[in-house]
């Protein structure tokens, strides 16, 4: 095997092709990550003339000089491949040490253990646990504050019609599509002039459930990045009369949809359900499409029905069946000390901060 830089090209090549590929592991959010600051790194191993794993990787000095090394999304490889990661990682950690950087953090998007649509362990499924045994073996340090949810929930809708997707809704989610549809609401994608309608929607329902809402100067940047290839779309629920109801931002990637932010106007919700109309817009168009997934991304831990947040992921199992709905649980992010000295020094000085 060999260690090797490689260009965003190949590293794309490669991404296409992968189970593990993410949104956030693409060169071109390696140049919003520009944009913002960091400098960019790509790097692979190869077996022969084969590319056996590679991640896109992005640094920014953050503490006296000394630069955080992140992998958003990645890097992407088999990670129960001992041998394989055993040589990326410390490959990759030597080149980190000697090129001023103190750390590396990943998010892989690999997923650990398979889980029913109620997030109970799943019968003879898959446990990945050997994945979490081989990165704790390199030296990686499990993050409680996660980039990437490690618990989202999906809608499998490979080889479903929309016909089929409804019939198996739950009959309450079926209801708030009608009750919309009957209320008139119309649903269209928002051009890039108008991304100060969905940055308004989303900044008061921040303000309303205590959530820290993106720029409209980010928003912008993923339109600028990912609209012409068709990877993404604002979507936007109104009245006939055009009074924004609900918007929401999909990314659309690989052979899955993504549903990653959105917000609804208060006053309308109850009498229009206009969130709702907008997903089945979306699922339907996954369906229609080829789309294998629909994501509705992250929930906030397992369900638990005494959880706060539980609405959140009920409003999202409503949409699917036994069958086609699915929690999925990935290994989470690590953090890998790569100048251990200048690693615990920094986060003696965090924790006195924090004190303070």
């Amino acid at each position: 095997m060999n260690f090797i830089t490689i260009n965003p090209e190949e590293f794309r090549q490669f991404a296409d092709k992968s189970p593990y590929k993410s949104f956030t592991q693409t060169p071109e959010i390696a140049k919003l990550r520009e944009q913002n600051g960091w400098t960019v790194y790509y790097f692979g191993v190869k077996e022969g003339n084969d590319l056996i794993a590679a991640s896109m990787l992005v640094a920014k000095p953050t503490f006296l000089g000394k630069s955080t090394y992140f992998a958003p999304g990645g890097p992407i490889l088999d990670y129960e491949n001992q041998v394989l990661v055993n040589f990326f990682f410390k490959n990759l950690k030597n080149y980190i040490k000697t090129h001023n950087g103190y750390n590396l953090i990943i998010d892989p998007n690999y997923q650990l253990i398979e889980r029913t649509r109620d997030g109970e362990i799943k019968e003879n499924g898959f446990n990945h646990k050997n994945a979490v045994k081989n990165l704790k073996n390199c030296g990686f340090i499990p993050l409680k504050d996660e980039s990437t949810p490690k618990y989202q929930f999906i809608l499998i809708t490979d080889k479903k019609t929309p016909d089929q997707l409804f019939t198996e809704m739950k009959r309450n989610t079926r209801n708030h599509i009608r009750k919309a549809e009957k209320a008139g609401v119309q649903i269209r994608e928002l051009n890039r002039e108008e991304l100060n309608i969905f940055k308004k929607i989303t900044e008061a329902t921040s303000k309303r459930r205590d959530f820290t809402d993106k720029s409209l100067q980010y928003y912008e940047q993923m339109y600028d990045l990912f609209h012409e290839k068709g990877e993404v779309k604002f979507m936007l629920a109104e009245t006939s009369d055009h009074t924004p109801l609900s918007a929401a931002m999909f990314m659309l990637y690989g052979d899955e949809i993504i549903y990653l932010f959105s917000g609804s106007d208060e006053k309308y919700m109850k009498e229009y359900n206009a969130q709702y109309l907008i997903q089945w817009h979306m699922i339907k168009y996954a369906a229609e499409n080829s789309f294998k997934i629909y994501n509705f991304y992250g929930i906030n831990g397992l369900p638990n029905k005494s959880s706060k947040d539980y609405g959140i992921y009920d409003f999202k199992k409503g949409f699917t069946s036994e069958e086609t709905g699915k929690v999925t649980e990935l290994i989470g992010d690590y953090e890998l000390p790569t100048n251990l000295l200048f690693y615990q020094f920094h986060k003696l000085l965090s924790k006195l901060k924090n004190r303070k």
